[in-house]
Parts: C-alpha cells; sequence; structure tokens
C-alpha cells in the first residue's frame, strides 16, 4: 500500500519524496539530512492530517512567501525556506485513497510512518522513528510493510494482529477520502504544541487551554528539547544542578522534580508519555507525528 508523499526540490536539483512522520535535520536519523548549521537537529517534520501532507516547524520556523510560519499545507509549487537560500521547491504531492494503519484498544488508528515503534503496555502509543530497545518495529519496503517482533521479521498487511508487550495490535487501511479518518495523534491524545523558554514552559494539547509550567519541571522539559534526542537522567539533571557532586543526592532532586512535571502534565490531561524514562537510565521527549515544538530559550 503506497505511502502519502511529497516531491521536494532541493537546491542542489536534487529530487526526494517525504512522507508522513519524515524529520528534517542535521541528524543523521533525518529522512532528509541537512549539512548546514543554520538547520537545526530537528528542523521540520511532514505529517498527515485531515487527508493532506503539512509540514511542521520543530526547532525553528520555516518560511513561505517570504513569511515564517509554524506549519504549512504541502501543495504543488510552493517553495519553503530553511533559512536564507536554502529552499525546498514542492514538485509534487501524491495522496493515495488510503494508507496503512496500526490500531489497538484505547489506540485508534494511527497512519504508519516509514519507519515506526510499537508500545503495548498501560497506554498503547505509536512513535515514528525507529528505537533501537523496543520489541516491536514496522517499517515500508517500498511496495509493503515489514516488521520485528522480538526478532523475528515478518511481512504486514491489512488484517494481520499481533501481540506487543500484552496489547493485540491490529493493520487496518485508513481511509483519506474527504479527510475525515485521519486523527493523526499517536493515538492517545489530540496533537501537543510544546513552547519552551529556558525555566518557563507551556504545552497545548489540541484546541484546549495551554499549560504553563515553571522552575525546575520546564527546565527538564526546555534541557530535553535542547538535545534534540534521549540522554542520561544524569546529563540533564546536571544542567539543572551543576553545583551537586553528590550522585545520590542529583539523583533524588531528579526523581522529585520528574515526579512534579508528570504530575502537573497528568492533572492537565497532558499524554503521560511526553516525558518517558528508559529501564537504560535514559530519558526523552517522546513527540507523536503533529506534534510541534518552538524553542524560545
Amino acid at each position: 500500500m503506497r505511502r502519502a508523499l511529497a516531491w521536494l526540490r532541493l537546491p542542489d536539483e536534487r529530487l526526494v519524496a517525504l512522507g508522513h512522520g519524515d524529520f528534517i535535520g542535521r541528524v543523521w536519523t533525518a529522512a532528509l539530512i541537512l549539512d548546514d548549521p543554520r538547520v537545526s537537529e530537528g528542523h521540520a517534520m511532514v505529517s498527515l492530517r485531515g487527508g493532506e501532507l503539512w509540514m511542521l516547524a520543530l526547532r525553528r520556523r520555516i518560511a513561505v512567501d517570504g513569511r515564517s510560519v509554524g506549519e504549512v499545507r504541502l501543495a504543488a509549487g510552493q517553495v519553503i525556506s530553511l533559512a536564507e537560500k536554502l529552499d525546498l521547491r514542492v514538485e509534487s504531492v501524491e495522496l493515495p485513497d488510503a494508507v496503512l494503519a496500526v490500531e489497538a484498544e484505547g489506540l485508534p488508528p494511527v497512519a504508519l510512518a516509514a519507519v515506526a515503534t510499537l508500545h503495548g503496555g498501560a497506554r498503547p502509543s505509536v512513535t515514528g522513528r525507529y528505537e533501537p530497545d523496543a520489541s516491536c518495529v514496522v517499517w515500508t519496503t517500498g511496495d509493503g510493510w515489514s516488521r520485528s517482533l522480538d526478532g523475528a521479521v515478518t511481512p504486514v498487511a491489512e488484517g494481520d494482529t499481533w501481540m506487543v508487550e500484552g496489547v493485540r495490535f491490529k493493520a487496518v487501511v485508513l481511509s483519506l477520502a474527504g479527510g475525515g479518518a485521519t486523527r493523526l495523534t499517536g493515538g492517545v491524545d489530540a496533537p501537543l504544541k510544546l513552547i519552551v523558554s529556558f525555566d518557563t514552559a507551556q504545552v497545548q494539547r489540541g484546541d484546549d487551554p495551554p499549560v504553563h509550567i515553571t522552575g525546575q519541571p520546564a527546565r527538564v522539559l526546555s534541557e530535553l528539547v535542547a538535545l534534540g534526542g534521549p540522554a542520561g537522567w544524569e546529563v540533564v539533571a546536571g544542567e539543572l544542578w551543576p553545583d551537586e557532586s553528590d550522585e545520590h543526592l542529583l539523583r533524588k532532586k531528579w526523581d522529585v522534580v520528574l515526579g512534579r512535571l508528570r504530575s502537573r502534565l497528568r492533572d492537565a490531561r497532558i499524554r503521560a508519555d511526553l516525558v518517558r524514562a528508559a529501564g537504560t537510565g535514559h530519558v526523552e521527549l517522546v513527540l507523536h507525528p503533529g506534534d510541534v515544538v518552538e524553542d524560545r530559550s
């Protein structure tokens, strides 16, 4: 089953195709890697919303027709500027009638990115990237889909079901006709808009009023945005308390602040996995397709 794709012309005349969940940035994991200091690690991403492909600004703004924007619906003929003289021209947009998605109990249909990691447990979710420690990853092969489940690789087709961490996932077809069936939010909540500025942060869930976070909990969000990926808890904690040399006390302070942050998010009905601690001692900011991050630090 085909993906929805936007074909973009780069300044060097290369033509690249980007689809739902694909990132643009400097990091090696980006679908479109741009080796330019003006481009952030995760500069922008493509997301499928309402049956259309959009480009969403993440760490920095993008510009269309000289106007700075946070997001833009992709259409043939557009010129999108990431920096001065660093333009992407939209050559064409291909939107099939339907795309492959996965669903589970408590998880509405979520369209698959080119690579997607599935999580079970109490709050099943889908993240649009490869996570090496995850038990289940799904990816496109160009003309189909494959799944790695506990190391075993098999094809994926509509109607297939499989268990991930105690949750049964099912591959389904998500219709794009009319734009009415594309609530592509990671399957738990509406998309989030996160604005961080050192010791203040604002999190908005869909059309809900924004939630304001201050102090050390906000610093956690700001540091995770600045790092752009998973990091050891001690790295983030070291930024918050640079003069604390006692690792035991540092961990105690970290656990208290992380608990306060999660409690604040939970009380505001913000999804529980926005800040996730892995068993390896790493912590990360978990962004779902459609989420937008703005760093004002």
